[in-house]
């Protein structure tokens, strides 16, 4: 019987048996294919594991019904398989690219990539999406014949195109050279041996993955501000969509308790910004007509997205969000604390390298840049909570982040 809101599979969607493959050749398995395989990779990784005690936008300790990173990623999955169910597409790829999506982010959420940035600012700095292609391609240590998860070629390049294709396409349709050289390191290295066509969009899968992305913290972010007191109901009403969603929600339900609104608007918001999306996703492709998940990748412009109506509403969510919840002095006043926490420990570890663990400074390379980067990945790699307990060990006062 089909699932209610699927349909049959598209042509253009990933197909797992015309996998571009992986770049270490791996025994395929009998029951899952190779998409399932990476989710699964991800799942047990020791970095998925790690995002469960990682910021979203409160530290971990802050409330326990607040979103860390761990369940952000679990609702932009949920999201993206719904999106990708509703068109046709290959739902494990959609979920390895959002279940992996956010592994490079550091303790400490978009505070701590600043952090680490301007730490890095003389060696290339610090950029999340990178970060996640080192964790799998590099960091991960698990398996005997490989470094990293070994992910498909469809899922890196998911991964490392997040926000879409990184440099111009030539006349030839290779990427052009001197955008290259102003890309991470991190990407330029991986490319040099495994070529992820940084010119060209990722697949509908990949793309339903970032689409989820914004959707997913749209909505938990509003949800989580309400449930942190930084903004009411009355103020989020100054977005339009949310105003709406709202007066239908009284209409419909005379005497709703507070609690029960909330997460009736939270649902809401999803549903319509799911439904935008699938819709105009359709329109895009009807006017493309893709035949092949290639076509896809050689459009002009992504193919999963917001209508213009849709689009702007999430732009002004994100701007409410910005006001009155990224930049609170609440926030920004442990945000900025958890800055300073790690351009500590940076330093620390820079000046005296005996004080890292003993496999982290096993090897650690003389060249500065290079050493300035292995102590990043040990940073990027901790916890909130694996970050303080480090910094109270090294320094004599460590804030308290509340």
């Amino acid at each position: 019987m089909a699932v209610e809101g699927a349909c049959a599979r598209a042509p253009y969607a990933a197909d797992a048996r015309a996998s571009r493959g992986r770049l270490h050749p791996d025994q395929p398995s009998p029951g899952r294919s190779v998409f399932r395989r990476d989710c699964d990779r991800v799942i047990h990784s020791t970095a998925f594991r790690r995002l469960a005690h990682k910021t979203q936008v409160f530290v971990y300790h802050e409330g326990d019904h607040f979103r860390t990173r761990l369940t952000h990623t679990l609702e932009v999955t949920q999201v993206a398989r719904s999106i990708a169910r509703a068109l046709g597409l290959d739902e494990d790829l959609a979920e390895a690219c959002a279940l992996a999506h956010d592994l490079g982010h550091p303790p400490f959420g978009h505070a701590g990539e600043r952090a680490l940035d301007r730490c890095l600012a003389d060696h290339g700095g610090f950029d999340h999406n990178a970060q996640t292609l080192a964790v799998v391609t590099r960091l991960e240590r698990r398996y005997p014949a490989f470094e990293g998860l070994n992910l498909t070629w469809e899922t890196l390049e998911g991964l490392v195109k997040h926000n879409g294709p990184l440099v111009p396409r030539a006349a030839e349709g290779r990427s052009c050279c001197a955008a290259e050289d102003k890309l991470p390191l991190v990407i330029r290295d991986y490319v040099a041996v495994h070529d992820l066509a940084l010119w060209s969009f990722p697949s509908l899968e990949a793309q339903a993955g970032a689409i989820a992305d914004d959707i997913a913290y749209d909505a938990h972010d509003i949800d989580d501000g309400l449930r942190a007191g930084l903004f009411d109901l009355d103020a989020v009403r100054e977005v339009e969509i949310v105003a709406h969603i709202l007066d239908e929600i009284c209409a419909m339900h005379t005497h709703l308790d507070h609690a029960r609104l909330v997460h009736e608007l939270i649902r809401r918001l999803i549903t319509v910004m799911i439904e935008d999306v699938v819709a105009e996703t359709r329109r895009r492709i009807a006017k493309k007509s893709p035949a092949h998940v290639d076509d896809v990748r050689l459009a002009d412009s992504p193919l999963v997205a917001f209508s213009a109506t849709m689009a702007a509403a999430d732009r002004a969510i994100k701007a409410f969000l910005w006001t009155h919840m990224y930049r609170h002095p609440r926030v920004m006043q442990v945000m900025g604390a958890a800055e300073g926490v790690l351009a500590d420990l940076f330093g620390r570890y820079a000046t005296d390298p005996e004080t890292l663990p003993v496999e982290w400074r096993h090897d650690l390379p003389d060249e500065t840049g290079a050493r300035a980067r292995r102590i990043a990945d040990f940073i990027a790699g901790m916890t909130d909570r694996y970050a303080l307990i480090e910094h109270r060990r090294l320094f004599d006062s460590t804030p308290q982040l509340r």
